[in-house]
Parts: C-alpha cells; sequence; structure tokens
C-alpha cells in the first residue's frame, strides 16, 4: 500500500502544541519506513525528532483515499542521503478515510473567494460547514460572475483548539449555488496536498467533539 515516492504527513501524538511535519518515503523494509528528514510545514524548517517518539502519520494513497497509522522514531542511517527510520505497522494496520467519508461539521471559519479570471469581484465570507473534502460558503449578496463549475481560489483561516491559526490557499471547484434561507455556493476542494488534508480532518474533529461535548452539556 505505501510505496516509495509517499509524501508523509507526521503529527506528535503526545504534545500540548499540535505541529505537523511533511517528509517522503526513501525506502521500504519489512517493518520499516525510510524517509528523509522531515520539515515543519509552518516554519518550512528541518526538525529532529528524537528516538523512541510516537508520532501519527498519513498519506493520500492512488485510491485518492486518505491513510493514517501510528508510528514511532526508530533511528536514523546515512546513505545516500540522511535518512529517518520509522515504524510501519502493516498494510492490515492502516486506517482507511474515502473522499466520500470526510465528515462535514458545522462550523463559521473566515475565508476570501478569488476569480482565476477575473470573472468576479473578489469577497470575503464565512463558511457554514466544512469537511477535508469541500465546504459551503455563504454569499453576502449576488456574486455577479459566479457559477457552478467554475474554479476558484479560496484561502482559509482555521482556528485550532490550542490557539494556532493555520492559513490554507486552496483551489476549489463551485459544485452548485443554492438558497438554504441565506445565499450559499457549495465547494469541492482540488488538489489538497497531504498536510493541508490531514489539517483539514484535525479541524474538522476537533469541531466534532465540540459539538458532542455542548450536546452532553445540555443534557445535565
Amino acid at each position: 500500500m505505501i510505496k516509495i515516492g509517499h509524501v508523509l504527513t507526521l503529527e506528535p501524538k503526545y504534545s500540548e502544541k499540535v505541529e505537523t511535519y511533511k517528509c517522503k518515503v526513501v525506502e521500504l523494509e519489512d517493518g520499516k519506513v525510510y524517509v528523509d528528514y522531515p520539515f515543519n510545514v509552518k516554519t518550512n524548517r528541518t526538525v529532529f525528532l528524537l528516538d523512541g517518539m510516537q508520532l501519527k502519520a498519513g498519506f493520500v494513497g492512488e485510491d485518492e483515499s486518505f491513510y493514517s497509522f501510528d508510528t514511532e522514531v526508530l533511528g536514523r542511517v546515512k546513505k545516500n542521503i540522511p535518512m529517518l527510520i520509522l515504524a510501519y505497522p502493516g498494510d492490515e494496520q492502516l486506517v482507511r478515510v474515502q473522499r466520500r467519508q470526510f465528515v462535514r461539521v458545522d462550523a463559521i471559519v473566515d475565508v476570501a473567494i478569488h476569480p482565476l479570471n477575473g470573472e468576479f469581484e473578489p469577497f470575503t465570507t464565512v463558511t457554514s460547514d466544512i469537511s477535508a473534502g469541500g465546504a459551503a460558503i455563504v454569499l453576502p449578496n449576488e456574486i455577479a460572475g459566479l457559477k457552478a463549475g467554475m474554479m476558484i481560489e479560496t484561502w482559509f483561516v482555521l482556528h485550532m483548539r490550542s490557539g494556532d491559526y493555520h492559513y490554507l490557499r486552496l483551489l476549489a471547484k463551485v459544485v452548485r449555488i443554492f438558497n438554504d434561507s441565506v445565499p450559499k455556493a457549495s465547494l469541492q476542494f482540488m488538489e489538497v496536498s497531504d498536510a493541508e488534508r490531514l489539517l483539514l480532518i484535525r479541524y474538522s474533529f476537533e469541531k466534532q467533539l465540540e459539538a458532542k461535548k455542548k450536546e452532553e452539556w445540555l443534557k445535565e
């Protein structure tokens, strides 16, 4: 399932500060994955991971599904390039999330919408829901030139539970424009990187937890 050339996203399992690292699979061995040295996607700087460090890893497979697994740093080695050795539990231990399984959660996220070829005036708005695969945005008024099937550029601001802000620049397709008490447009994200997808999944998961806690509080 995992192959040489796959881009892995890594996150520390036990850390108060949420960080995302990125690296590429260079070699494979039974129970091991050799990757080039990871870098922090926010600072773009190489990070040093201690032996034994517990991580969550993920990658996008050829079927466009997202796969995740638990791993730890086993060591490091230098062949043609310096490499980090990660534990690989095997294909049967991968957790698969298909595109259609991306859960949409109600969330108000600030977003800026830009045309690719000047079809309409750029505008800022908020989402009514979001997932790792797309979002629904509120249309502040009639946006002349915005049509279903159009490709647009979006800038999302994700406020994580840790207090960190992440800014995502995503190419999106306008799936449809509809009126659900207020005018809205449904968007599908295109060409999402592994790191961006993982961030969206984490954000959606955090919002699910918030909604569940609120529901439990109301029942008390």
